[in-house]
């Protein structure tokens, strides 16, 4: 069996709830964890032909809308329990901004006040959203739950952190 990658295997694992085009699967990530893995519409479309390649998912009927649903083979749920049972790989962070930060001495302070307001805001909307989570799965789904509350936990963290920044030459308010 071929090794799967971590996009590859979360497809199948969304595709386990039933038949699914790429276009419900980006809404799933994008409603999901689109926040700690990043995952493209193009990766996924890759995906899908290389899943479909080796077996793993099967077509189904095309929508009205000429849209391909897929839905998980027996070999992709067995491909996916093994991959799920592997010791997940060491985390990668990428976060830009701490690049802009690294070479801030070389920024003008305006920009870099600008470039900080603009990810809070968005750390903000972020923090927001897990605050929000659907209350019935909350209760229903223990691992769920473990995510959202360690996107709370990670937002309130960055959040904290910026308000420090403040103390960096040129960027008190």
């Amino acid at each position: 069996m071929t090794e799967l990658n971590a996009t590859a295997a979360s497809l199948l694992g969304f595709l386990h709830d039933g038949p699914k085009t790429g276009w419900d699967l980006l809404q799933e990530i994008d409603a999901g964890f689109r926040h700690f893995w990043n995952v493209t519409s193009s990766h996924v479309y890759r995906e899908l032909k290389g899943l479909h390649e080796r077996g793993y998912i099967q077509p189904e009927e095309r929508s009205a809308r000429d849209r391909q649903p897929y839905s998980i083979t027996d070999e992709g749920r067995l491909a996916f329990a093994e991959w799920l049972a592997r010791e997940p790989g060491g985390e990668t962070m990428r976060i830009p901004l701490l690049v802009t930060l690294w070479f801030g001495d070389r920024l003008e302070p305006s920009l870099l006040r600008e470039f900080l307001a603009n990810h809070r805001k968005v750390n903000e909307e972020r923090l927001e959203r897990y605050r929000t989570a659907p209350a019935d799965r909350m209760a229903a789904d223990p691992y769920f739950a473990a995510v959202v509350e360690f996107g709370i936990a990670y937002e309130e963290a960055v959040l904290r952190w910026m308000d420090r920044l403040n103390d960096l030459p040129g960027l008190s308010s």
